[in-house]
């Protein structure tokens, strides 16, 4: 499970879903609107089992990232979809300075701090060297990541992080779910899918529990989310197909629905 032993004591903010909602808009590349996990389930892009996983952990407050090496993959938008599955009394924020990243490091406020890209472009909430080394401290101080990088696997991603930017592995490990798309050009049009996933607990080496030898998600592979935790996400997913919620605010209003 996700060690929360170095978690400060939370304040209380109940960020409104308006503000969530518009924080993840402000991912947005595409100029449509930002897909949803329903959308994505629909598209084959997530199957209902591994949607039950990532909204376990990353609702158990897992930091996670998105991979894949070629652009227009789909990287943004899955992880803009995967960010309504952080818990409800998170905000969001973006982490577009090394200042925003150090006053994380003080801030009593849990957040989630979004990196648009690992990147060294003078981009938007891009970083690359210093800050993003400090920027892998935040979940000692109780906070949540959630990026993506150009990758199609674990060791791409960690040459990247470790070799080029000096990242140590244990703070690497802190990255608790790592994703990796697949796309394959068909006849009928572009399909997009989760083609590889690993974790880690923060305490050892991320382990694959999709893809490799592992081509179909079992949660037994697992072991940062409980069966009966991903029994009842699973549970929460099947209701959220069944209820007709599509865009990211309908969806965020449903999982933020009383128990």
């Amino acid at each position: 499970m996700i060690n929360s032993r170095h978690r400060p004591r939370s304040l209380t903010t109940n960020p409104t879903i308006q503000d969530h909602c518009s924080a993840i808009e402000r991912c947005n590349q595409r100029g449509a609107r930002m897909l949803s996990i329903v959308d994505l389930i629909e598209a084959g892009t997530v199957t209902r089992d591994l949607a039950a996983y990532l909204l376990a952990a990353i609702g158990a407050g897992a930091s996670f990232m998105v991979g894949a090496l070629m652009g227009g993959a789909g990287k943004t938008t899955v992880m803009g979809a995967l960010l309504n599955f952080v818990p409800r009394d998170v905000q969001l924020a973006p982490a577009d300075s090394t200042q925003t990243v150090e006053q994380g490091m003080g801030d009593r406020t849990r957040r989630c701090y979004v990196c648009y890209e690992i990147g060294a472009g003078a981009y938007y909430s891009y970083l690359w060297g210093k800050p993003l080394r400090r920027y892998f401290d935040l979940p000692g101080a109780g906070h949540m990541l959630a990026t993506n990088l150009h990758a199609d696997t674990i060791a791409e991603a960690q040459k990247q992080v470790c070799g080029q930017n000096s990242v140590p592995p244990a703070k690497f490990r802190g990255m608790n779910v790592i994703l990796f798309l697949a796309v394959n050009r068909q006849p009928g049009g572009v399909v997009r899918r989760i083609a590889s996933v690993w974790e880690s607990d923060g305490s050892r080496d991320h382990i694959q529990v999709l893809g490799g030898k592992t081509p179909g998600f079992s949660i037994t592979s697992s072991s940062l989310v409980s069966i009966e935790a991903f029994q009842a996400a699973g549970k929460t997913i099947d209701g959220l197909m069944a209820s007709g919620a599509r865009s990211i605010q309908e969806v965020r209003t449903f999982l933020n629905a009383p128990d």
